[in-house]
């Protein structure tokens, strides 16, 4: 049974209002110092000379770190067909191990295209040149997945604030519902993370729902769209959980490219995500709910999440990463 305090929803909004109204009117770009905002739209402008722009034969295409990436490897198999027809490239794809790898590799000119998660998305940006264009999304142009605490079926854990204590499971530093939401928003709910409980790092969303299905946890902050993936390909029995809160949505994985590609290939790229067909591939059939990729930019869309990672006192730097 899903218990939500009535004044939970509001919390997201609070935090906006509570950062102030001088931070969204005068945020800047918190880019390394190789890069450059000159538009102000917080990302890395594409290099004003020709010859440092990278136009490669192949195509190096990642997908955020999942348990088994050789799984996700097959199920992107229809997209990157279709990404070599639109580009006329090659296209390889990447199994990372980390977010820190992920981002990485796209700093050091080894990735072109890559999905990175919601919380590591601003240091992909910011590190590693990374430029947001897309999300996955609906046909009515929704997108979001929720925070969601699980703990067990017959667990006596039914709200935020029991879970003082117990053996809660983030998932990394640098995760957004994994870590960095339930500390900005746990403590509105009752307990403090790190204070009322003691914090244990699974490494992955997937970990840490094993985790509680196996009672190794007692209850753990963990994304949506990750646990529904896990019950549709029969990995736990949803009959062995229950679902103590969720939040309001936040944005999913960003779908990026590196800010010094040629602009033509830019162009390519997007037609290759934006004309993609989802229905009756085995993307469509792994991420239900989704019909097609949106546009969306890093300043708009993900203002909230640095909004939350701003209150965590979060900054983008390697050593930051490296954390994760």
């Amino acid at each position: 049974m899903l218990r939500q305090a009535p004044w939970a929803t509001t919390i997201l909004a609070t935090l906006l209002i509570t950062t102030g109204a001088a931070y969204a009117q005068e945020e800047t770009a918190s880019l390394d110092s190789q890069y450059t905002d000159a538009d102000g739209d917080l990302v890395a402008d594409a290099p004003t000379d020709a010859a440092k722009l990278d136009d490669p034969s192949t195509l190096v295409f990642a997908y955020t770190p999942v348990e088994d990436p050789a799984i996700y490897e097959d199920i992107w198999t229809p997209f990157i067909d279709h990404l070599e027809k639109v580009t006329g490239k090659d296209v390889q794809f990447f199994a990372v191990q980390s977010n820190s790898a992920e981002v990485e590799a796209m700093r050091s000119g080894r990735l072109h295209i890559a999905g990175f998660s919601t919380g590591p998305t601003p240091y992909a940006v910011n590190l590693a040149g990374a430029v947001p264009f897309a999300i996955m999304g609906s046909d009515d142009g929704q997108f979001g997945y929720k925070l969601q605490i699980y703990t067990q079926a017959d667990s006596d854990i039914k709200e935020v604030a029991d879970m003082a204590g117990k053996r809660v499971a983030h998932t990394s530093p640098t995760s957004n519902s994994g870590n960095l939401a339930p500390r900005a928003l746990f403590p509105d709910l009752g307990v403090v993370p790190d204070k009322d409980y003691v914090v244990s790092y699974s490494g992955s969303h997937d970990q840490s729902m094993l985790g509680v299905v196996a009672g190794d946890y007692d209850a753990a902050p963990v994304a949506s769209e990750v646990v529904d993936r896990m019950a549709e390909r029969g990995l736990y029995d949803p009959a062995k959980v229950r679902i103590v809160w969720e939040s309001d949505p936040f944005p999913t994985t960003s779908y990026t490219f590196a800010h010094n590609l040629a602009p033509e290939l830019k162009e390519k790229i997007k037609e290759a995500f934006f004309s993609f067909d989802f229905k009756g591939t085995a993307l469509g059939e792994e991420f239900s709910g989704v019909s097609k990729f949106i546009p969306i930019t890093y300043k708009d869309q993900w203002k909230v999440i640095r909004q939350i990672q701003k209150a965590n006192g979060v900054q983008y730097t390697p050593e930051g990463l490296a954390a994760e």
